[in-house]
């Protein structure tokens, strides 16, 4: 079949006021560029004319800034799900402006497929090839683009020549069938396939090709410090002692981490310590870090929706494509986030936490218990069904001003049940089959910073007799000296 070549302002032009979108990328790997920072001018236009223009938009996770920044400072959105990480968008979530959802990764795409978003418009998709029968070669990240592009009217492409051709046989696609048609999904470890190279479509819902070449907007994540390597250091200790007591075997388990410097951190030192085999990763992302690894041997095959990796890394991928094929695997984001397959495999989860209370409830999503900061991601997927769930945070923020280890978390995203270990600069918290007092004594001499220690402490002291240690006028007294003084250590338990 022979494709219609347009412009990104052609594309743009095809868009219309209300209509709802699925967008590819997963973090701003695999992310459209160039069509919707057209949309987003063509939305300033439309506004200046004094016309109304907003968009419904879906994707993986978080995009680049030329997906969801572009379009937030154009007001060009109505509606995001279900994961951001862009300073506009979030201030437009924050101001509900900008009408956003927060959700299990995992479940995006399977929302999609119920009819709970409803009617998908179009999908906008970067790929790095395009066949004449409707093959699409996807490039850096797969998210919810194979449920995207399978339910939306029409179709619009950005075919990225920056991106290799050489990426044919990362992709391992593979859709669920709804229920009651669903079945197991039969990936029994990391590298395993399953599914197909590419996403198959029906060429006729292919309206317009966008040749672009642009790199993905991935940025280094800042180095490690003092702190994260401390924190990197107790998780890989902590690992390596559970393999000697026998509670996980010699071979090892799959490893899920987050994104982030403590993630870097934290691999970076399973990777150094000599009593930690050769691993495996099922996870959502990977980073120069698991490249640096895979390298190294010390990771010999890495599972995930996204290959978020700085310019320079992705082009020593392509420089060696043989090497990678091998041992990387991309998948739809509800297999890779599949807690069916996290549970079958034993993965041993490691996430952040912005706040951890005595009961080891865990936030990982808001500020002071409103302000959305990135969302939920992937961590719940994990969590819930890991072997082994571990939190990391460091014990303190703004300058001493903030404890990780608060009475209450202010936004609960991971119950107690679900969390196992938390680990700070300062030890490690098993918090597994303990009782609440239990749980709350670990969590403040192992994790907590020596300057909260005593007020943590008085909390549990002086709360009246019961199951769980627990005050509700002092609940969140930490939070409230913040708000009003700058300083949870100026907290008052009553």
């Amino acid at each position: 079949m022979s494709y219609n070549y347009i412009t990104a302002e052609e594309a743009a032009s095809l868009i219309q006021n209300g209509q709802q979108i699925a967008f590819s990328g997963f973090t701003p790997a695999g992310a459209t560029k160039v069509i919707p920072s057209a949309i987003a001018k063509r939305a300033e236009e439309e506004h200046a004319a004094g016309r109304e223009f907003k968009i419904n938009a879906v994707t993986g996770a978080s995009t680049g800034d030329s997906c969801d920044g572009v379009l937030s400072r154009a007001q060009a959105l109505n509606y995001r799900a279900p994961y951001q990480s862009n300073a506009d968008l979030r201030a437009g979530a924050n101001k509900n402006v900008i009408h956003f959802t927060d959700l299990h990764l995992s479940m995006m795409p399977q929302y999609m497929n119920y009819g709970f978003l409803g009617k998908f418009d179009w999908a906008i998709v970067e790929a790095a090839d395009v066949s004449d029968n409707g093959e699409i070669l996807l490039t850096t990240s797969v998210g919810i683009s194979p449920t995207g592009l399978k339910l939306a009217d029409k179709i619009l492409i950005e075919l990225n020549e920056y991106h290799s051709k050489e990426l044919r046989g990362f992709h391992d696609i593979y859709e669920c069938a709804n229920p009651p048609f669903r079945r197991e999904i039969p990936i029994y470890s990391a590298g395993d396939r399953i599914g197909s190279e590419v996403v198959k479509v029906d060429p006729k819902k292919i309206v317009g090709i966008v040749r672009t070449n642009k790199a993905d907007e991935v940025k280094p994540f800042k180095p490690s410090d003092p702190i994260t390597e401390k924190i990197g250091q107790n998780v890989a200790n902590f690992l390596a002692s559970e393999m000697k007591a026998g509670r996980i075997p010699s071979s090892f388990l799959p490893i899920q981490s987050g994104v982030g410097n403590i993630a870097n951190a934290v691999l970076g030192a399973m990777g150094n310590n000599p009593d930690i085999p050769a691993f495996s990763m099922y996870s959502e992302v990977l980073q120069d870090s698991v490249i640096n690894l895979i390298e190294e041997g010390r990771i010999s095959c890495a599972s995930a929706t996204s290959l978020t990796v700085t310019p320079e890394k992705i082009q020593e991928i392509y420089a060696n494509p043989k090497f990678f094929r091998e041992r990387v695997v991309l998948r739809p984001q509800e297999i890779s986030n599949s807690p069916e397959i996290a549970r079958r495999i034993g993965i041993i989860s490691i996430n952040t936490a912005i706040e951890v209370d005595l009961s080891g409830n865990v936030n990982s999503s808001h500020i002071m218990g409103k302000n959305l900061m990135n969302g939920i991601g992937g961590s719940g997927d994990f969590t819930r069904a890991a072997y082994t769930s571990i939190y990391t945070t460091p014990s303190v923020a703004k300058g001493g001003c903030i404890s990780a280890i608060v009475p209450n978390v202010s936004h609960c995203d991971h119950t107690e049940h679900s969390v196992n270990v938390v680990v700070s600069e300062y030890g490690v918290a098993d918090l597994r089959c303990k009782t609440p007092y239990e749980r709350a004594q670990i969590l403040i001499e192992n994790c907590a910073h020596p300057d909260y220690r005593d007020m943590l402490r008085k909390f549990i002291k002086d709360a009246p007799m019961g199951h769980t240690p627990q005050t509700l006028s002092n609940a969140y007294c930490f939070h409230e000296a913040f708000i009003t003084q700058g300083d949870m250590r100026k907290a008052v338990i009553d």
